[in-house]
């Protein structure tokens, strides 16, 4: 759809519905996305629905039409999304390329990088991985050390980074690398490459969840082309502080704008689990009020979100309100996933066996895997101080360094 074809909301919502009720498989209502901590293979269902989508563009509904995105306005985007919700279906087009990857370059890059990065993130076809922190480099993120030394037509990188989520599965990584030693902020360029370029060694790195999302990555003697430069050299801080912004917006708006958890809506749960009273009420008062309270700071928080997005949209780029939407977010969705486990029971604390559902696992899973909410993207810490400095303007505390 073109960015002008459609404007009445009435009657793109009944377009919308009629798309997705005749492209989404019905096997997959309330399944949920695949899990992101693992690299299991697509069932039949969930490859076409990717591709359906891939196609319509829908996945990044706001994104181009020029580079397959769907070309939707704001409102269209949020209609999009409603009826996703109401047919119990997910959007299958995610990861970093959507998340971070993807927004940052259609401001910085070129238009070659464009063309050839964007429709591959459009329809979920490659996996991209970020190369930020170090082991000496976590939220002091600007002491980076991963060196980048100009070799004429290419760059020689060496280094290692931590916590790179998903680089085991990865096709690209997007890395900040050190291009000048005398200054530290200002020293910093941003690039691209191909994981499988010789020299990119990937260890995963084992949680408490029982799966590996975050690796250590070491980089020797990596080459990278001087076309995979994105941004001007050393000015890669800039860049990275924008996907940061567009990182924090996306995990604020995963972990909390959606009411749903595995196997459906917590009031799904709690009336299968729990049960009903006489009046088709969640049997637990208390627990039906603590669900009611978590629903409604979600839908404070989608007002939130969409009210900070239109702003940053005129306002060409994200704003450090990304820090108070990060905070909010993860905090929902921490309550949300103790709550799941909480109306299951013993059955929302299984972690293998055949009398627990994959529903059931995916709980107690999702559970210890919200944890790193409050850590990852900026830990929650750094996002108050963010917060407290330059959105509130507030002075250091006396004696702090």
């Amino acid at each position: 759809m073109a960015e002008t074809e459609q404007t009445d909301p009435d009657a793109f919502r009944a377009e919308a519905r009629a798309w997705l009720e005749a492209n989404f498989p019905p096997a997959l209502k309330n399944a949920g996305p695949p899990r992101v901590d693992e690299n299991e293979v697509p069932t039949p269902d969930r490859e076409l629905w990717r591709k359906r989508m891939g196609e319509k563009g829908w996945g990044v509904p706001t994104w181009p039409t020029q580079y397959g995105g769907g070309g939707l306005s704001p409102e269209q985007s949020r209609i999009v999304q409603q009826e996703l919700a109401r047919l119990g279906a997910y959007n299958p087009i995610g990861g970093m390329g959507v998340m971070m990857f993807g927004p940052t370059l259609l401001e910085y890059g070129t238009p070659e990088q464009k063309a050839r990065h964007i429709p591959p993130i459009v329809r979920a076809d490659i996996r991209w991985c970020q190369g930020f922190s170090e082991p000496g480099a976590g939220s002091d993120l600007a002491s980076l050390q991963t060196k980048a030394e100009d070799k004429g037509d290419h760059w020689l990188v060496n280094g290692q980074k931590v916590w790179t989520s998903g680089a085991q599965w990865a096709d690209w990584c997007f890395c900040l690398v050190r291009t000048d030693a005398t200054r530290k902020h200002a020293g910093i360029s941003f690039v691209i490459f191909d994981m499988k370029t010789p020299g990119v060694e990937v260890r995963p790195i084992r949680l408490i969840s029982g799966a590996s999302p975050f690796c250590e990555t070491f980089l020797t003697d990596v080459k990278v082309p001087k076309a995979n430069l994105v941004g001007p050299l050393n000015g890669g801080w800039d860049v990275a502080k924008r996907l940061l912004q567009h990182e924090r917006t996306s995990i604020s708006g995963g972990s909390a704008a959606s009411g749903s958890a595995p196997g459906g809506s917590l009031k799904d749960l709690a009336e299968r689990y729990v049960g009903v009273d006489a009046d088709g009420r969640i049997a637990d008062a208390d627990l039906r009020l603590r669900i009611l309270n978590n629903e409604m700071e979600a839908r404070i928080f989608q007002q939130t979100a969409l009210r900070i997005m239109l702003e940053a949209k005129s306002n060409a780029g994200p704003s450090l309100a990304s820090s108070i939407l990060k905070n909010a977010g993860t905090r929902v969705g921490q309550e949300r996933a103790e709550l799941a486990v909480e109306i299951m029971g013993h059955q929302g604390l299984g972690w293998e066996g055949d009398s627990f559902s994959p529903g059931e696992l995916q709980v107690g899973r999702a559970l210890l895997y919200t944890k790193a909410f409050t850590i990852y993207g900026g830990s929650q810490e750094v996002q108050s101080n963010i917060i407290s400095k330059r959105v509130l303007g507030l002075p250091d505390p006396p004696g702090a360094a």
